[in-house]
């Protein structure tokens, strides 16, 4: 079901906020935003979707900053096509918006992608491509997991402008390692225009990882993954991921890249409020298992993981909705911790004021749940994207 500039009405449901208490309300939409939040709203709509008796939630349509591909595509095939595509099978799993993600290959291959990216808008029944997220290629050679050794480079203030400007100054996050930036003035560059500069593919110390927080890093790439790990005489970039309360932190909740206990220290550990949970899915999302391309290199897809041939993880096939269905079920958290990790915390970290919230003049970016967080349907800008049958 496709529902396009319509008024919607949304009655009887649990709004859940990150940081304040679940409440049962209605919704009003309109013209792409929240129009009105009120209990028994008495307004005229194209579209009502009632929620009485089915422990319905609803929650901010989920933002994945990290994704790389799904359903047969991949932000580096750099081709509108593959954008479409991505944008398009997004909304089933709850992703109403999200950071088409790059990967280390070549300044010409990066440069294509990025050109691409310059002039994609997704249409009304797509989720948003917010921007680009840079994974690599300013990255350890140590820490390199299945970005091409090859393309490694040192950071290069002067390659970021030029990509920067190819993207229309779409580049939202680079991932980076801070070892590999020894006077932290590309980091302090990132942050000084506003792009997020996140820890990721890196062996640096405890001590480094201070260093980039305090010229600018506020973020860590995919926890627990190919990064110095935590020792007790050398705490890493997974200890400062623990303690440094200024990092927002990436999670792959998808119980191979993190053991479900792993998922659990981390929210209890680090907490709602910083955890960003992420795909980092790669093309063969959502089809058969078999061999695929991920930068150029074969990777065995199974129905639980995607592996290059030396067994090395190649990103995911996790959905969204998978990641917060399993954090809900090993953490127990409460719903709007949930939104917190699904969607309010990657909205504060891009500095989107309209996105991330259920509240009057915000976007209608909206998620239904059902009890066991289901997706029952998506709304993208107020557009109805994604229903399940039970509601077409």
């Amino acid at each position: 079901m496709l529902i396009l500039n319509k008024t919607i009405l949304i009655s009887n449901v649990a709004i859940a906020n990150a940081k304040t208490e679940s409440r049962i309300a209605d919704l009003f939409l309109e013209g792409g935003k929240i129009a009105e939040i009120g209990e028994s709203l008495s307004r005229e709509a194209d579209f009502h979707i009632d929620g009485n008796g089915e422990n319905w939630v609803v929650m901010p349509g989920f933002i994945d900053v990290h994704i790389h591909g799904s359903s047969g595509f991949d932000t580096m095939d750099a081709t509108s096509e593959a954008l479409n595509g991505l944008a398009s099978s997004l909304p089933r799993e709850g992703t109403t918006s999200f950071l088409a993600t790059t990967m280390t290959q070549s300044d010409e291959a990066i440069s294509k992608a990025l050109q691409t990216a310059s002039a994609f808008q997704a249409d009304e029944q797509q989720a948003e491509m917010l921007g680009v997220h840079l994974e690599g290629p300013f990255i350890s050679p140590e820490m390199a997991g299945a970005q091409p050794l090859e393309y490694i480079m040192a950071p290069s203030l002067s390659l970021f402008e030029k990509w920067q400007e190819l993207s229309g100054k779409r580049i939202k996050q680079i991932t980076i390692a801070p070892e590999a930036d020894p006077n932290m003035e590309f980091i302090r560059t990132l942050s000084a225009n506003g792009v997020v500069a996140s820890i990721g593919h890196s062996n640096a110390s405890f001590e480094k990882v201070q260093e980039a927080i305090a010229a600018g890093a506020k973020q860590v790439t995919h926890l627990y993954n190919q990064m110095s790990p935590f020792h007790h005489r050398n705490p890493g970039v997974v200890g400062a991921a623990f303690l440094e309360e200024g990092l927002a932190v990436e999670l792959i909740a998808d119980f191979v890249h993190s053991h479900q206990q792993s998922v659990r220290l981390a929210y209890q550990q680090i907490g709602a409020s910083r955890l960003i949970l992420i795909t980092d899915a790669m093309r063969a999302k959502g089809l058969v298992p078999g061999t695929y391309d991920l930068g150029g290199q074969d990777v065995q897809v199974s129905e639980r993981d995607a592996r290059l041939p030396n067994g090395a993880l190649a990103g995911s096939i996790l959905t969204m909705e998978t990641a917060a269905k399993n954090v809900k079920a090993i953490t127990h958290c409460t719903w709007p911790e949930l939104a917190a990790m699904t969607s309010a915390n990657a909205a504060i970290q891009l500095g989107l004021e309209n996105k991330g919230v259920i509240a009057t003049g915000k976007d209608a970016d909206l998620v239904i749940l059902d009890g066991d967080a289901n997706v029952l349907l998506t709304i993208c800008r107020g557009n109805i994207a994604f229903a399940k049958d039970e509601l077409q």
